[in-house]
């Protein structure tokens, strides 16, 4: 099969997956094509890690199966933060992770997933497809050798299980705490001790107390990983990604040599993925949410004092690593005007919308008033 000939008159179709599919003609003379795909997350997680199997099937029925991805879980081909490396290394075609893992390499990479008080998903996703962060990212991407596309996201995510009570700035001091992304850099100006662990390791590492608290996601997948067994408290928000965004990384060389076709498949099927994630999880958390209070879970709010010192830190960082970083500097000032807009904007409308349904909701008062009686 010549494949200046399957280019030139391969047809493009809408398939019943949601995804793009190659029409007959163009299916008959496509190449076949085998990927393997590391994913940072273990196979238990089925909202996180099922995004990159969602990606694999939509590709493989979009090609008639001349496009094949096989996934495989951390630890599987490389451990969960090797994932980056594997992919701009070659020894995986593609990848699939949350991007801040990798800050110590560049706290650039946080940009790519959340960075603490910053964007919402909706805000994160408007911001990658029609605020140009997406080019941005793919600017910076270029030098790891890796293509990246948004590929999930799971929605503001919960504070954390702690082993005590943190009512104020204080306790934080010497608290060593498993937290992702830039959160670290953050709290490590209170005193917080952070560690990078992967999701798999974490229960263990809590339970020994090795660690005194750790955040993974939210109620769904907390619950799955027990950790409401070894610690009692569960703080919220997440104040550090409160709308963290994965995303699939592919080897620059690999994807120059995909057919547009397939380039144009792949990207479709990592939309369909990008929904289908933060869908389960917005589906699943509240009855998680609800098991996990009725076994005994506490659950508290962060106190406004410990939000307003890490929203200052939070700051001080950022300007620090601006001043010193200038591919950080490059996104970060774009990206704050636009998070400062769409905050503004949210809170005229989302934000009341929002408050009041949930006030009516708490008050009990989801059922319609009766009729007045006819006199």
């Amino acid at each position: 099969m010549q494949r200046r000939k399957f280019l030139t008159s391969a047809g493009l179709g809408l398939a019943g997956t949601g995804a793009l599919a190659l029409s007959g003609k163009a299916l008959a003379q496509a190449p076949e094509v085998k990927w393997r795909l590391a994913s940072s997350f273990p196979k238990s997680l089925d909202a996180i890690y099922g995004a990159a199997e969602i990606v694999s099937k939509r590709v493989a029925a979009a090609t008639g199966g001349k496009f094949t991805i096989q996934v495989f879980a951390a630890g599987e081909i490389v451990p969960g933060p090797g994932v980056l490396d594997a992919v701009k290394d070659g020894t995986v075609q593609m990848g699939h992770s949350a991007s801040y893992y990798f800050v110590g390499k560049d706290p650039t990479f946080a940009f790519d997933t959340a960075i603490p008080f910053g964007l919402n998903s909706r805000q994160q996703t408007a911001w990658m497809y029609d605020g140009g962060g997406l080019q941005l990212m793919r600017e910076f991407f270029k030098d790891y050798n890796i293509y990246n596309i948004p590929c999930g996201n799971t929605g503001a995510q919960m504070g954390g299980w702690y082993r005590k009570e943190i009512k104020t700035v204080a306790d934080l001091k010497g608290l060593k705490f498993r937290v992702g992304g830039f959160a670290g850099q953050v709290l490590a100006k209170l005193g917080v001790v952070p560690q990078q662990i992967p999701g798999g390791d974490i229960y263990p590492a809590l339970e020994k107390g090795t660690i005194d608290a750790a955040e993974w996601i939210g109620p769904y997948d907390d619950e799955k990983l027990g950790f409401n067994k070894v610690a009692k408290y569960y703080y919220y928000p997440g104040w550090w990604e409160g709308g963290p965004q994965l995303s699939a990384y592919i080897n620059m060389g690999e994807w120059a040599k995909l057919p547009k076709e397939y380039q144009s498949i792949l990207e479709s099927a990592c939309w369909e993925a990008h929904i289908y994630m933060q869908a389960r999880y917005d589906a699943k958390n509240p009855a998680a949410l609800k098991r996990l209070v009725a076994g005994g879970t506490k659950l508290l709010p962060f106190s406004n004092e410990i939000m307003a010192a890490c929203y200052k830190a939070a700051l001080e960082l950022y300007d620090e690593t601006a001043a010193k970083n200038p591919k950080f500097k490059k996104i970060y000032e774009p990206w704050k005007k636009f998070r400062d807009e769409q905050i503004e904007w949210f809170s005229v409308c989302e934000g009341r919308f929002d408050n009041f349904s949930a006030a009516t909701v708490r008050a009990g008062q989801t059922k319609a008033a009766p009729a007045p009686k006819k006199k």
